[in-house]
């Protein structure tokens, strides 16, 4: 009986050794480092930026990929958005990214930001192409910085902005991610 449990601590010690110890973490980032390139990113440390990563984390896990880019918007009521930036996906591969998209809500005012999006359940780069709906809420005044979520079936987009501007407001909208740069916002 003793050789027996023996030879069954030696088959999990082995096994333990040549399985990874969490699966599918190989794909995805960790939080220290998607926290230590948004910071590069954004060129700061703010201890803000820092807590929207984590907040990102602790509703959604660890991203399988991102996006580093900017984006200029305004609106009186009825909104657009513009912006581009490169996805790169820890699987390997990435691509240049185009957004637009319009909103609608009660929002005043204009605002220019680095966006760093972080990207879950991401299948393949040529998966982004869609459009994903969302809900906004922002204030700046001078600067600021936000996230928020779309999502579009199990795929969730967390853009986390920090911009300048004078800006107030609540909205809805969607986001239309493209190969190509448009003005056409739908």
């Amino acid at each position: 009986m003793k050789s027996c449990r023996n030879w069954v601590f030696f088959g999990i010690l082995v096994l333990s050794s040549i399985l990874p110890a969490h699966a599918g973490d190989e794909d995805t980032y960790d939080q220290d480092s998607i926290v230590k390139d948004a910071t590069d990113f954004f060129g700061s440390t703010a201890e803000g930026l820092a807590k929207l990563v984590e907040k990102a984390f602790r509703e959604h896990g660890r991203p399988n990929g991102y996006i580093k880019g900017e984006e200029a918007s305004g609106a009186i009521g009825v909104g657009l958005r513009y912006g581009d930036g490169e996805l790169t996906l820890k699987s390997g591969g990435g691509r240049k990214v185009y957004w637009t998209g319009p909103s609608i809500g009660f929002d005043l005012g204009g605002n220019a930001s680095k966006v760093f999006i972080l990207v879950y359940h991401l299948p393949s780069a040529d998966r982004i192409f869609q459009r994903f709906p969302g809900v906004d809420g922002s204030l700046y005044y001078v600067g600021g910085a936000g996230i928020n979520y779309q999502r579009r079936g199990d795929i969730v987009l967390a853009p986390i902005r920090l911009g300048v501007g004078l800006r107030t407001g609540a909205s809805v909208g969607y986001m239309h991610y493209t190969r190509k740069k448009t003005w056409v916002p739908f």
